[in-house]
């Protein structure tokens, strides 16, 4: 008898210490929790939610998602940025010719003669590729003796024999370089102003050659037609849009004033005989318009950076031909 209470105080000791096991019900807020020899019930919450799983999240996602949200947080419209246009130049919309007519009437207007209101007014509003006050004064001359028929200076100056030589010399030197220039070129560019019907080089050794048999000795071409025909040639190597600003104005410039000069030199020296040089083949306007139109074509692929820089050779083309024009009175 003793033997047994003690088998069962050992095993009843042995089963007290096991880990107690837990008894889950279904529909009732409590858990039975028994042990060998004794139980008890231990009450809980309970919480009637699903359980919630926690992942990771893409930190793009979550931030793309509160921004969306606060876009359009409370249904406010989005104020766009207003886009500003940049203001045209000059006879911008004709083309690249009438930005360059704008120069040249802008240097006419030097010393405050108004040439039109118009014109004024744009003027004023780019100064970016406006030559500077002592270019003006430099270019003043040809434009003026050219491009409105020589009103003005072009009555004062009296041409000297001499002199008109040297311009002659150095005018062939110059229309032989353009000339030769865009027949030779490779460039797809100068092709449109092959036979154009303004050629010069050819008349100009006719009149040349008139004059060597008068016993009239002709000349080595002078400082400034060497210096424009070296310009001109280095600038026909780096760039076609810069060449043919030189190209087109060159021609303009002595269909516009060239006959002025033929007018007061065959008055004042040659007794009335007109020279080859400005004498054309069919109508010089149509042809100096097929130019231009030839001219605003290509331009119209040129970036606006290109376009500014033809405007300043405009004026540098001005400058080169004043300074060939002043041989006359020397």
């Amino acid at each position: 008898m003793m033997r047994l209470s003690c088998f069962c105080q050992h095993l009843s000791m042995d089963s007290a210490f096991k880990s107690p096991i837990f008894h889950p019900t279904a529909s009732f807020s409590h858990s039975q929790v028994s042990f060998p020899f004794f139980s008890f019930q231990a009450q809980y919450l309970t919480l009637n939610k699903l359980p919630t799983i926690l992942r990771c999240s893409n930190s793009s996602t979550i931030s793309s998602t509160t921004n969306g949200n606060n876009n359009n947080m409370a249904g406010l419209p989005v104020k766009k940025k207003r886009k500003r246009y940049r203001k045209q130049y000059p006879g911008e919309n004709e083309g690249i010719t009438e930005e360059m007519r704008f120069v040249a009437m802008r240097l006419r207007n030097i010393k405050g003669k108004k040439v039109s209101s118009d014109c004024v007014s744009d003027s004023e509003t780019d100064t970016e590729n406006t030559p500077s006050d002592q270019e003006k004064e430099d270019d003043s001359e040809t434009v003026k003796s050219g491009e409105n028929g020589g009103d003005g200076e072009a009555e004062t100056w009296s041409p000297t024999m001499e002199g008109f030589l040297k311009y002659l010399v150095d005018s062939k030197f110059v229309f032989n370089t353009i000339e030769r220039i865009i027949d030779e070129s490779d460039d797809v560019a100068y092709a449109y102003f092959r036979k154009t019907g303004l050629e010069r080089s050819a008349g100009l050794s006719k009149d040349l050659e008139w004059f060597s048999q008068r016993d009239l000795v002709v000349p080595e071409p002078s400082n400034p037609g060497v210096s424009y025909v070296n310009y001109l040639e280095e600038l026909a190597e780096k760039s076609a849009p810069l060449f043919l600003s030189h190209f087109y104005n060159i021609y303009f410039s002595h269909i516009a004033g060239g006959q002025v000069i033929a007018r007061k030199v065959s008055d004042q020296l040659l007794e009335g005989t007109e020279l080859e040089f400005y004498k054309w083949k069919g109508d010089v306007q149509e042809s100096l318009k097929d130019v231009r139109k030839n001219l605003n074509m290509l331009g119209e692929h040129w970036s606006r950076d290109d376009r500014n820089k033809c405007l300043k050779e405009a004026a540098k083309s001005f400058k080169f031909l004043g300074q060939i024009v002043r041989l006359i009175i020397l």
